[in-house]
């Protein structure tokens, strides 16, 4: 059973690069959520642990010390960039100091390729000193979704499923990494409805009541403009 971690950056107090509405730490966790239910409808012989599911704040520490001994087969922390607002695009790190052969290059290969696809500019694989990258003891990336302080790259994460092709890519690299087989239900997902609204605005209530109730949820638009919360 392949053991993956998924690190969705920032959180609680931590809001992460802002702009144009956006804080980074509620745009990576829907990613995040993302790659987990892409991965869980769609593959076997896996398990997912997820650093946070709702918005609370975690030391890199903390982070590091609990996919490490859980044992985690991959470590994958998702983040988004910020620079003056002219930078955009995506990019991704390993450890600088990895050595040659090491498989998180490969990991890194296999995101990259899946994820720099949905943007217009591929800004390229990367290592860093980072402390999630540095002190897991297991393959680790660390990728930066765009610029969340660019106007193009901004217009891009406010789409929901914008955000959902981000974690299907990433849950594509993954699988591709680990070689993880197809789910015999394949393609398959039972979905929970917990209300239908006219309104956006009750809508975006219920869903905000029951994330604080720790259940996740996403707002999707049905023809006639009914909201259901799912």
């Amino acid at each position: 059973m392949k053991k993956i971690y998924l690190d969705a950056g920032h959180g609680g107090k931590d809001s992460g690069a802002i702009g144009f509405g956006l804080k980074e730490k509620d745009v990576v966790l829907k990613i995040a959520r993302y790659v987990r239910d892409y991965l869980n409808s769609n593959y076997s012989g896996h398990t997912v642990k997820m650093s946070r599911n709702s918005d609370v704040f975690l030391s890199l520490k903390q982070r590091t010390d609990e996919a490490n001994k859980w044992g985690a087969d991959v470590f994958i922390s998702i983040h988004c960039n910020a620079s003056n607002g002219k930078a955009r695009g995506y990019e991704d790190y390993v450890y600088n100091r990895l050595k040659s052969g090491s498989r998180s290059y490969d990991l890194q290969n296999y995101i990259h390729d899946e994820v720099s696809k949905l943007f217009s500019v591929n800004r390229g694989k990367k290592q860093a000193n980072f402390h999630v990258l540095r002190e897991s003891r297991t393959n680790a990336i660390l990728t930066e979704n765009g610029f969340i302080d660019n106007k193009h790259d901004n217009q891009f994460l406010k789409s929901d499923d914008n955000l959902r092709k981000l974690g299907e890519a990433h849950a594509k690299g993954i699988a591709r990494f680990l070689q993880l087989n197809p789910s015999t239900e394949s393609g398959v997902m039972y979905r929970v409805i917990a209300g239908s609204f006219q309104n956006r605005d009750n809508a975006e209530r219920r869903k905000e009541e029951l994330e604080k109730k720790g259940f996740d949820s996403f707002i999707d638009k049905m023809n006639q403009m009914w909201y259901d919360i799912i």
